[in-house]
């Protein structure tokens, strides 16, 4: 009988060609394909990272020095105003003599402050009503029944540890987080 079948293509013996030649076509093509998928992909998880504004307002450092006692400043910590206030005797000892049972917001004067330095008072400036910027922070400015700050908008009272004594706001100013690089210098955040 004759065959039929059609004959072998060359290089049939090796099935489909030499082997070293074809595992490196395959990882280049891998390898370029995997560059090329990162590299489109890139920009969109780039995207993601914060801003280099933002990074540059992670934290920051405040000089105390200049804060004479009885005075406030305001900075600028992440986009919101921080209230730093360099309290007087009487301001701490209102502070530490409130009766907590008549807090909307119980929080012990101890808790708003650094241990070793009570006569600094560290709060984000913004009313946890609706979000205004409470008065207090210059000396004309009214600072409400309890001597602390005043939230003209709803009428928000804060004492000297920035709690919330009157009115609508239900919680105490925000703490945030700082610490003392020494005694003359915070930072926040």
């Amino acid at each position: 009988m004759a065959d039929t079948t059609h004959p072998a293509p060359p290089g049939a013996g090796h099935e489909g060609g030499d082997p070293s030649r074809r595992d490196i076509l395959i990882l280049s093509t891998v390898a370029v394909g995997a560059v090329g998928a990162v590299s489109a992909v890139w920009p969109f998880i780039d995207s993601l990272n914060p801003a280099a504004d933002t990074l540059a307002l992670a934290s920051t450092e405040v000089d105390l020095t200049p804060i004479a006692e009885g005075q406030a400043i305001t900075v600028t910590w992440r986009g919101k105003p921080v209230f730093v206030r360099h309290r007087t005797a009487a301001e701490i000892a209102s502070a530490q003599k409130t009766d907590l049972g008549s807090l909307i917001d119980p929080q012990p004067d101890s808790a708003r402050v650094k241990e070793g330095h009570e006569q600094w008072l560290i709060a984000v400036g913004i009313c946890t009503h609706l979000g205004c910027v409470p008065l207090g922070q210059k000396s004309t400015d009214p600072r409400g029944d309890y001597g602390g700050w005043f939230c003209p908008c709803h009428g928000s009272h804060y004492d000297t540890a920035a709690r919330i004594r009157k009115g609508p706001a239900p919680l105490n100013l925000a703490i945030p987080d700082y610490t003392f690089l020494d005694d003359t210098r915070i930072r926040i955040g």
